[in-house]
């Protein structure tokens, strides 16, 4: 018998660990190849992971809830066979380190893999003790906290000046769920003002000279004001927010906080794309299996505009701006749950729309059965939402970090509307539609953004009614 490491996989670039949520196999539980051992939470998304072998679970290592970093040994599996196997589940990427930016916007070093070649005995598993910290090798600014972390300290009210003093015990000094327990019943105990417990290897930190002549009301960070207190009554309802929820809702305050936001509107006439769409909507579905919608047709239309204005299509390092390659379109879709997903159509501009319309369809379906992969919700460039969905005319998006801009479209409404003709002015019924672009005022000025908006509304308003399908 032959011992195979299941390995914690990557589920993105910027990914550095993951939460187990739940193990569908047990000790002793024989798998097969493919079959879903357990089920794994990042910030991004959440996956099942397969057995990438088949055999019997013989040692899972970690429990429920527990978060690990990447490529870490999770579990054993039993094979036939003579010696060792280092595998990792057919979801994992390339566990080289590499450095990127993590989910809350820092940037974070992936552990380093050791040099040396690993030893066919698999007892052997490198282990952090829980009450001996690691050095800590990042600051106050830069340091990383796991979705679970952030989760807990969200529910318990912890502001992240009580985060950045718990001295982690982790790999590289991070702050793990028993250093967040420990420092709540620490606190419980002598009162919210202590001071968070100490391990039993101190951390000497010097300061810099320069910060030793600061007066201390510049050394410190900002305070984040406390929490108004909530007043319910009998009659009210409390809902808590489930894991998603809160992920979104700490994405979108980061990109409040980072972007400089603003929105520009354009209204554009697209009774060309009305009447083509009504036109040959059968004959689509009939010669390529594929219903039309308009978002694949707004999409052609933003693609075209990005390749026209390509500073669009940018993002922000510091103060550096990133110009993409790639034109990579996400596309926000709501769930059944009411939360919000957004996955990226990658090369967006090598797609006719035909190609455009299947990818549309099959992101959409697959998103609303939770059925993505973890690489079709990242990398995305630029973003589109369709508030129209929902009866609304316009909206003020919030850019999706690292992103700089996203473009909503509303409700198309049959409007009166003034028609130039050669013969002189007249009044129509046109079918008319309000674009919004929310766009980083920080790299996009108000004539690129605008400019790009107007293009947009171009592009639609000169959409062929002719067009074959």
């Amino acid at each position: 018998m032959a011992k195979v490491e299941l390995l914690m996989p990557k589920m993105g670039e910027s990914i550095m660990e993951a939460t187990i949520l739940n193990w569908n196999k047990n000790v002793g539980d024989k798998v097969e190849i493919d079959e879903t051992i357990l089920e794994i939470a990042t910030d991004k998304v959440d996956s099942e992971i397969p057995s990438p072998t088949e055999g019997v679970i013989s040692e899972i290592l970690y429990e429920v809830d527990a978060v690990v970093e990447v490529g870490k040994v999770i579990a054993y599996i039993e094979t036939e066979g003579e010696e060792a196997v280092t595998e990792a589940s057919p979801a994992v990427a390339d566990t080289q380190p590499t450095v990127g930016p993590s989910s809350n916007g820092h940037h974070t070093d992936v552990p380093d893999t050791p040099s040396t070649p690993p030893t066919p005995q698999v007892d052997q598993i490198p282990y952090v003790p829980q009450g001996e910290p690691a050095p800590a090798t990042a600051s106050a600014e830069n340091r990383f906290y796991s979705p679970l972390v952030k989760n807990i300290a969200m529910k318990e009210g912890l502001s992240i000046e009580e985060l950045d003093a718990i001295q982690g015990s982790g790999a590289k000094g991070r702050v793990t769920k028993r250093d967040v327990l420990q420092y709540l019943q620490h606190r419980q105990t002598n009162g919210a003002i202590s001071t968070p417990p100490v391990h039993t290897q101190p951390t000497v930190v010097t300061p810099p000279p320069a910060q030793e002549q600061q007066p201390a009301q510049q050394q410190s960070r900002p305070v984040s004001a406390p929490a108004m207190p909530s007043f319910t009554s009998g009659e009210d309802e409390i809902i808590q927010m489930d894991r998603m929820r809160k992920l979104i809702a700490d994405h979108m305050v980061m990109s409040k906080k980072t972007s400089a936001h603003v929105t520009s509107f354009v209204e554009a006439d697209v009774t060309n794309i009305v009447n083509w769409r009504n036109a040959h909507k059968g004959a689509f579905l009939q010669q390529y299996g594929e219903k039309i919608t308009f978002t694949p047709i707004f999409m052609e239309a933003v693609v075209q505009a990005i390749k026209d204005f390509p500073l669009i299509n940018v993002s922000v390092d510091g103060d550096k701006i990133i110009k993409k390659r790639n034109i990579n379109i996400g596309m926000a879709t709501a769930l059944p749950s009411g939360n919000l997903i957004v996955p990226v159509i990658n090369n967006a501009d090598h797609l006719n729309l035909v190609g455009l319309t299947r990818q549309v369809n099959d992101l959409a379906n697959r998103a609303r059965n939770n059925k993505l992969k973890p690489e079709e919700i990242s990398g995305g460039t630029f973003t589109l939402t369709n508030v129209g969905t929902f009866g609304n005319v316009m909206g003020t998006p919030i850019i999706n970090q690292p992103q700089v801009a996203i473009m909503a479209t509303g409700a198309i409404k049959k409007k009166p509307v003034v028609i130039e003709t050669p013969s002189g002015d007249v009044i129509g019924i046109r079918s008319m539609m309000f674009l919004s672009l929310s766009y980083d005022h920080r790299v996009v000025d108000g004539f690129l953004g605008g400019s790009f908006l107007r293009r947009v509304a171009d592009n639609l308003e000169a959409f062929d009614v002719n067009r074959p399908i």
